[in-house]
């Protein structure tokens, strides 16, 4: 199966779609990976499939600071979830630029940018 942005987005549209998209997605693929970033923060996610507990979410996020020695280290959190909850997830997340979505962010990887984590274009 060749995932694509368009597959992508129909299947968010029906629990049952998705499910059958995410799964054949990763019959096929290690990861999906995705990343939304801004000139003061950045979210790097990254899902795998697990075989006992659904999908393996990993979230890393993190300040982009000049390098201060007091700003934190990165927050990595790692939850697993069902696939209806990662399609949950994807249709209700929230980011500072609200034009920009979750969706957004995994469509950037599934249309085969360059590189596996999407970086935006900082302004």
């Amino acid at each position: 199966m060749a995932a694509d942005k368009s597959d992508w987005k129909d299947s968010l549209q029906s629990k049952e779609k998705f499910a059958n998209f995410i799964t054949e997605y990763f019959q096929q693929h290690h990861e999906l990976t995705g990343n939304y970033e801004t000139p003061s923060y950045y979210e790097y996610y990254t899902v795998t499939l697990d075989s006992k507990e659904g999908l393996v979410v990993t979230l890393k996020t993190g300040l982009n600071q000049s390098s201060d020695v007091n700003s934190p280290l990165p927050f990595k959190d790692v939850e697993h979830l069902s696939i209806e909850e990662f399609r949950q997830l994807i249709l209700n997340k929230k980011f500072e630029d609200q034009s920009e979505t979750l969706t957004d962010v995994f469509s950037k990887m599934l249309s085969k940018e360059p590189s596996a984590h999407i970086k935006r274009d900082k302004k």
